[in-house]
């Protein structure tokens, strides 16, 4: 079996797996192959390390950086805010929130004047509400955008207190320095929507008590109705709201019974965390690194080396490890073009957010470095897609 795949994929390889190796500035961060880097960085807190590797024809992992302002108003609050957003059916929706959710936070924000849960809670339902808009909009041209969806992670540093924001399966990793041991534990900040989990089955059914079906194990994964592994999300209108579940949307995606109430939702789970001087530094990142390393391994690996480049490494980690599932070298999964890749691994995304406790201690209301960076992919020409890779693959 394997050996008949591999041949498969050798009559998809292009002749240089290098084709889109570009070097130059590091400003805007790098790439290699279907790798973007950018090594290091600084924010307002400290430093920082971002990666992402493409898996799907389409990269459907979007990802941000913001440091300064987090509203309009000159007073502030100043801090640093990070995204992650992992889409699926599609990267309209990760796209959509990367252009929108940190605009809403802002806005909200300069209305209370200071940062908060609740400021996030309503950034998060503006963007939800946008996203539903466009796919009411859209509906008669581009019927499949109500079946598109993202998790979406988010963390923000501001005056000396961490906020975690999630929907989904993408995760929030901190590492803490033991002072006794001298060794940094990983603890993870954020809750997770996956019904892989039974505790997220569990709370589905009592969500649900008039619906024995709503999570079905189906080719031995749990998914909601037999569709989707997430319980949280933004976007995934057809399965929030009944008028999207019909014609024209593809058969696939339809249920053949009505709902009343949505299925899925849209509330993130929000945690606060007073950051203290023995907090390192906090991993974000989608599920596609989590599918293969550890919290702890991953905290291992950022301790264990210099904080330049930590989030290349944690992805090159984490397709080694792929690698080595499929019995295959690291080498040659690296040659595997886009779309076929995702039958090794999917996109990942990572940011590695450094603290310094002098500059994460000071008030939000003094200003520090200006930082806007969006980890978009690789940018690859179409022409460059070799016929065979562009086969759909289903998460």
């Amino acid at each position: 079996m394997l050996s008949r795949l591999m041949n498969f994929l050798r009559a998809c390889w292009l002749p240089s797996s290098d084709r889109y190796v570009h070097t130059g500035s590091d400003a805007a961060g790098r790439q290699d192959g279907l790798l973007w880097y950018k090594d290091t960085g600084q924010h307002m807190n400290g430093e920082f390390s971002m990666a992402v590797v493409q898996a799907n024809n389409l990269l459907e992992d979007q990802s941000q950086i913001e440091s300064g302002p987090l509203s309009t108003l000159d007073s502030g609050p100043y801090g640093t805010f990070v995204g992650i957003y992992d889409g699926h059916g599609g990267p309209e929706t990760s796209r959509y929130i990367n252009d929108h959710l940190f605009q809403h936070l802002k806005r909200f924000t300069s209305e209370q004047q200071s940062m908060s849960t609740e400021v996030i809670r309503k950034a998060y339902q503006a963007t939800e509400e946008g996203f539903m808009a466009l796919v009411t909009k859209q509906w008669h041209m581009k019927p499949q955008l109500a079946a598109v969806g993202s998790c979406c992670l988010v963390g923000v540093v501001c005056g000396g207190t961490l906020y975690i924001a999630n929907l989904g399966d993408s995760r929030a990793v901190l590492g803490k320095l033991v002072n006794a041991t001298g060794e940094v534990l990983a603890i993870q900040l954020s809750s997770e929507h996956n019904v892989a989990l039974e505790s997220v089955r569990q709370e589905m059914h009592s969500t649900h008590p008039d619906d024995s079906h709503i999570v079905v194990l189906k080719h031995n994964v749990w998914r909601v109705k037999g569709l989707i592994q997430v319980s949280r999300s933004i976007g995934d209108v057809y399965l929030k709201k009944a008028e999207f579940n019909r014609e024209p949307l593809y058969t696939k995606f339809r249920l053949r019974e009505p709902f009343k109430r949505p299925i899925l939702s849209s509330e993130p789970s929000i945690s606060v965390h007073e950051l203290q001087p023995h907090d390192q530094f906090v991993i974000f990142a989608s599920d596609g690194l989590w599918e293969h390393l550890t919290n702890q391994g991953a905290v291992d690996i950022v301790q264990n080396h210099p904080r330049s480049g930590s989030a290349r490494r944690l992805v090159k980690a984490a397709l080694q490890e792929a690698a080595k599932k499929r019995e295959m070298r690291y080498s040659d999964l690296k040659k595997i073009d886009r779309g076929v890749r995702r039958h090794f691994h999917d996109d990942i995304t990572v940011i590695v957010l450094f603290l310094d406790s002098n500059l994460v201690s000071r008030a939000s209301s003094v200003r520090g470095p200006t930082l806007s960076l969006k980890g978009t992919g690789v940018n690859i020409p179409t022409k460059t897609l070799p016929p065979c890779s562009t086969m759909e693959v289903t998460t």
